[in-house]
C-alpha cells in the first residue's frame, strides 16, 4: 500500500451487500478487534447474524471502500429505523419525545462505520459516510460511539454529529455516546 493508491468506494444495496458481506466481515473483524472494542469471533458472529437480517430491509445501504487491486479497506451501513425501532429504549438518559419520534424515514441509523488501520487518516471513512447518505431521505442521522474511541468521538464531531445522551446497546456493552447529525 501506498499513500497515493486510489481507493474506490462502491455504493450497495442490501441484496449486493449481503452478496459482499466476506468484505464487511473482514474489515470489521479487524477493526472491533483493537480496542477500546476488544471483539472476539464470537462477538463478529452475532454482528453478522444481524447483518444478514438488517440487508434484507428494502432501505438498506452499505459501502465499501477497496484498494485498485480489491482489497477492503473501510465499510460503512445501515437503514432508516422503522417506527417500532428499539434504538431509543437503549438510552440510559432521557430525551424529549420528540426526539425519539421515528417514521421509517425520518432517521438513518448508521450501524457500522470502520476503517483498517493502514488506511485511516486519508478521509476514507467521511467518503464511506458519504456514499451511505447519498441519495438518503432522512432528516437526520443516529450512530452510537464507545466514548473510549477518541478518534471516531473526534471525527463524528467534526463532521457535525452532537451527543444527544448515553446508551448501552446490549446487555454486557459499556454505555455508548448516543450522537445525531441534523440532515436537513
Amino acid at each position: 500500500m501506498t499513500q497515493q493508491e486510489p481507493i474506490v468506494v462502491e455504493s450497495m444495496d442490501g441484496s449486493q451487500a449481503a452478496r459482499g458481506e466476506s468484505a464487511f466481515r473482514l474489515v470489521y473483524a479487524e477493526v472491533f478487534a483493537e480496542p477500546p472494542y476488544s471483539e472476539g469471533e464470537e462477538d463478529v458472529t452475532a454482528t453478522f447474524r444481524r447483518f444478514r437480517s438488517q440487508t434484507g430491509k428494502s432501505a438498506f445501504r452499505g459501502a465499501v471502500a477497496r484498494t485498485h487491486d480489491g482489497e477492503p479497506v473501510g465499510i460503512a451501513y445501515g437503514y432508516p429505523l422503522s417506527a417500532k425501532t428499539r434504538w431509543w429504549n437503549q438510552l440510559t438518559t432521557s430525551v424529549p419525545d420528540d426526539m425519539r419520534r421515528e417514521d421509517g424515514r425520518r432517521t438513518f441509523g448508521l450501524m457500522e462505520l470502520a476503517v483498517r488501520a493502514p488506511w485511516r487518516g486519508r478521509g476514507i471513512a467521511r467518503r464511506l459516510h458519504d456514499a451511505v447518505l447519498d441519495g438518503s431521505e432522512a432528516e437526520r442521522v443516529l450512530i452510537n460511539v464507545h466514548p473510549e474511541s477518541k478518534a471516531a468521538l473526534a471525527a463524528y464531531r467534526a463532521w457535525g454529529y452532537q451527543k444527544v445522551g448515553e446508551a448501552q446497546p446490549w446487555a454486557d456493552a459499556a454505555p455508548h455516546d448516543v450522537m445525531l447529525l441534523d440532515l436537513r
